[in-house]
């Protein structure tokens, strides 16, 4: 009864966890600007993996893609990469996760089969966390240590590229999309780390039946005195 349980919090969370991470890759605020310190506020800009945009206090928006790909800096492309893997990676383990449940019954499966799943799941939640996460921390360094809008521009990242100088001095901030990634992210990595508990939950408990079911077996054959 734990195990199912441990196993079904778990899963519950994975999937949480991998709605969350997926929500993040497709958000546009990963990065902010920050206009604390600047005089103009009704107009500001905020940036996300797959293209930058500019918003007014008038509620207006007008986004642009990013249409190229060789142009855009290394890091971008490897935080898009490691978000892709972290939803491919969530998404199969959900799917593996669902069969594994001992909550339901598919067909004659055996419960070690059900056992080898969970744990397989376990390490996939577990590695789509580890993924999501590095992701944002990596997107959230390049903030930290890109404050001038000119390093982005340089790479390709702002809305106009090299020719948008005259916004040299914006500075970016983190992006809720940030957040919703590192909480998406650690929760994959909770609901990984109780699906693998659960796995050995059932472990244990299948060798308690093992051992019980060999004792009475030996019980039985032994001769009376």
């Amino acid at each position: 009864m734990a195990a199912s349980m441990i196993q079904l919090i778990g899963f519950m969370l994975s999937a949480l966890g991998q709605f969350l991470i997926s929500a993040a890759t497709a958000l546009d605020t990963w990065s902010l600007q920050d206009r604390s310190f600047t005089v103009v506020t009704n107009v500001y800009t905020y940036s996300g993996l797959w293209k930058s945009c500019v918003g007014t206090s008038y509620g207006t928006t007008a986004c642009r893609p990013y249409f190229t790909i060789l142009g855009l800096p290394a890091l971008l492309q490897a935080v898009r990469a490691l978000m892709i893997v972290g939803i491919v990676l969530g998404a199969i383990g959900c799917l593996i996760a669902i069969f594994s449940l001992k909550c339901l019954k598919m067909g004659n499966m055996e419960d070690n089969i059900k056992a080898t799943m969970t744990l397989t799941a376990g390490i996939m939640f577990v590695l789509a966390g580890v993924c999501g996460i590095a992701g944002v921390s990596a997107f959230a360094n390049l903030i930290v240590q890109s404050f001038r809008f000119t390093t982005y521009a340089d790479g390709g990242f702002g809305m106009y590229g090299s020719e948008n100088s005259n916004m040299s001095f914006v500075q970016y901030t983190f992006g809720a999309a940030l957040f919703v990634g590192w909480i998406g992210g650690a929760i994959l990595l909770i609901g990984g780390i109780m699906m693998c508990l659960a796995f050995g939950h059932q472990i244990s408990a299948r060798l308690q039946r093992l051992l019980q079911s060999s004792e009475q077996g030996r019980t039985a054959v032994e001769p009376d005195v």
